[in-house]
């Protein structure tokens, strides 16, 4: 058995993994993964025990949950109807002779919620966080990030590869030939590389305050003037904008390239493969497994989800957020949300106190931050509302499942629009308070945990203190922790993008950030190497919210050291398929779950003392190496 000295991840996990089974539709399992599949079963007992009239809900939006999901778990009308019903669509795109005639039906394709490469949307200015705006995105791309696109590199020629595979059994069901199936893929891969040389990395699409760059509408428009960008978006809002923000830059550059009569042969192959792609889940049940084949080789999953999940699943997720809303009544007592919110509200205590005693800020920028701590908004177990639009989400039995699903995708989508100009509504949550995780919005100042990570071994009341501050507490200091990390210190207490920091005291940030970079750096991870500079926003809110938990945990009379740091490692726990490891090195923000905790608690004195780790064992770090930011 490892010594915890010489691998604290792997001592106190190891037992765990030699007998965890990674089920065969997923590619991780572990802390997260065990709850998320707790929360499946739930999901689909209970969304079957509706579907047969069992206990139906009284609530309308799952009311019509329910009658979706009838349409969805039909597998017999589905199976029977093929590919039939996406036919259509795939002929329309097929008659467009060129490009003008396409953007001529290009706001109509918008509305119906179908593809247009039109990577356009409406989020809130990064300038005035109390306001949606327009923003120009670009093109996504078929590989994890732009890095697999370089020459020589193996694993992203090898996924091409499979796509290819993938898309040379699945065109000739919509009825193309050999000859033209190979033509579409051909004329795909390069649109698709095109984009892959002017896109943004993963890396520079998480440096937030890089994104923010306005342009006067007018000056835009002439970035793609082939695109006739005033009729559309006039019939988008309702009026000419006046500006947009355009993080993409080198996209709208090389605007021709996408954007013309030039580059429509391409273009079009590129849309008719995206609909033929973008649909299969609402097909029969061969192509959706066969449409899911590139994603399983992506995350190396040995087969596809069983009919019935992926039937929920799709039937739930235009209603994810009441179907969170009643898992948390009946999961969420009362008793563990005014805990959690205690817990909170001692987390921002603790996080003020440090703030505080900080020896490296100069007093300015300590207000500063503490004002911004101070207006954080905290959002424990379900939001106070559901969306309005949720109720807009009718479904007729009488339609079939591709009508239906399109009806309520154009909802969204006319919500989405509507809201430019529109005060941002702060009271709608990101998530559905049934997903595992927890988030901090910059630009709102807020912190989020849903229900569903509101549970053991995350947190219980059951527990002991110092086990739910080494869990829940410091997930809920990393969320507080991301509103000082190298994003969330470039917004201010309203969430918009103003510098509060004096030169100095931000170069001293950047001094300690750089240390947390180099800490993780290259390190290995499956085979795969970690981004320090990709990372480094999780890793110093994970240091940051350690810092802070274990300063709360101390201050409960049964403090246990060992406690705390056995629950840390405990929550990350997961064992996990190398492919999908080595694509989340690749393009996830977060570091690997066993460098989250190794890497990290080799930065707290008391570590070493609880564990007697020494010199020479490999959990060792020199105490002028250990970094510490809040």
């Amino acid at each position: 058995m490892v010594r915890l000295q010489d691998n604290f991840y792997e001592a106190i996990n190891g037992e765990w993994e030699k007998t965890a089974v990674i089920p065969n539709d997923k590619p991780r399992t572990g802390g997260f993964s065990d709850l998320s599949d707790d929360i499946e079963q739930w999901l689909i007992a209970t969304s079957n025990g509706w579907l047969h009239g069992n206990d139906l809900p009284e609530d309308q939006i799952l009311k019509n949950f329910v009658a979706y999901y009838h349409l969805t778990a039909d597998t017999k009308t589905r199976d029977a109807l093929g590919v039939e019903p996406v036919l259509p669509l795939i002929a329309q795109y097929q008659s467009f002779n060129s490009f003008a005639e396409f953007v001529s039906h290009i706001v109509t394709l918008e509305k119906s919620g179908f593809p247009n490469a039109l990577p356009f949307g409406i989020e809130p200015d990064f300038k005035d966080a109390q306001t949606n705006v327009l923003w120009a995105g670009a093109l996504s791309l078929l590989l994890p990030d732009t890095t697999y696109y370089e020459k020589g590199h193996e694993q992203g020629q090898t996924l091409l590869k499979k796509f290819r595979e993938e898309q040379e059994l699945l065109l000739p069901h919509f009825g193309f030939s050999a000859a033209e199936t190979t033509d579409l893929i051909d004329k795909y891969l390069e649109l698709d590389a095109r984009a892959a040389a002017v896109v943004l990395s993963q890396e520079e699409n998480h440096e937030y305050a890089k994104l923010y760059h306005p342009y006067d509408w007018e000056k835009f428009t002439k970035l793609a003037p082939e695109l006739p960008l005033d009729d559309i978006l006039t019939d988008l809002i309702g009026q000419r904008p006046d500006k947009i923000i355009v993080p993409e830059e080198r996209f709208w550059a090389a605007a021709d390239q996408f954007y013309s009569e030039s580059a429509w042969p391409l273009l079009k192959a590129y849309l008719i493969v995206t609909v033929a792609n973008q649909f299969t889940g609402y097909l029969s049940d061969d192509i959706r497994i066969l449409g899911g084949q590139y994603q399983r080789e992506l995350t190396g999953l040995p087969e596809a989800m069983s009919t019935e999940k992926a039937a929920v699943y799709l039937a739930a997720q235009p209603f994810n957020q009441a179907i969170g809303y009643y898992y948390a009544q009946q999961k969420f007592s009362p008793e563990a949300k005014a805990d959690v919110e205690a817990k909170v509200a001692t987390m921002i205590d603790v996080f003020k106190q440090r703030l505080q005693s900080n020896d490296w800020l100069n007093e300015e920028t300590k207000q500063k931050a503490i004002v911004k701590l101070n207006t954080i908004v905290p959002h424990i177990g379900y939001p106070e509302k559901l969306p309005a639009r949720l109720y807009q989400k009718v479904v007729s039995p009488e339609k079939s499942l591709f009508e239906v699903a399109t009806q309520l995708r154009q909802v969204e989508i006319a919500y989405s629009w509507s809201q430019w100009q529109q005060p941002v509504d702060r009271s709608e949550w990101h998530m559905p308070a049934h997903l595992v995780n927890a988030y901090y919005d910059p630009q709102q100042n807020q912190i989020v945990f849903p229900a569903a990570i509101l549970q053991a071994p995350f947190y219980s009341l059951n527990q002991p203190s110092s086990a739910n501050y080494g869990g829940i507490g410091a997930v809920i200091a990393h969320e507080i922790s991301h509103a000082f990390d190298t994003n969330g210190a470039s917004f201010d207490e309203y969430g918009s993008l103003n510098n509060w920091w004096t030169d100095d005291d931000f170069a001293a940030f950047r001094e300690r950030t750089d240390k947390v970079v180099n800490q993780f750096d290259g390190l290995d991870s499956y085979g795969a190497k970690v981004n320090g500079k990709l990372t480094v926003s999780e890793n110093v809110a994970d240091l940051g919210g350690l810092a802070a938990a274990l300063a709360a945990a101390k201050l409960d009379s049964d403090f246990s050291v060992t406690d705390f740091f056995d629950s840390w490692a405990t929550i990350w726990r997961m064992k996990a398929r190398p492919e999908y490891m080595r694509l989340l090195a690749a393009a996830d923000p977060h570091g690997p779950a066993e460098l989250r905790v190794n890497v990290q608690v080799k930065n707290f004195d008391d570590f070493f003392d609880a564990f007697h780790v020494n010199a020479g064992d490999k959990m060792w770090l020199s105490p002028e190496s250990r970094v510490q930011i809040w």
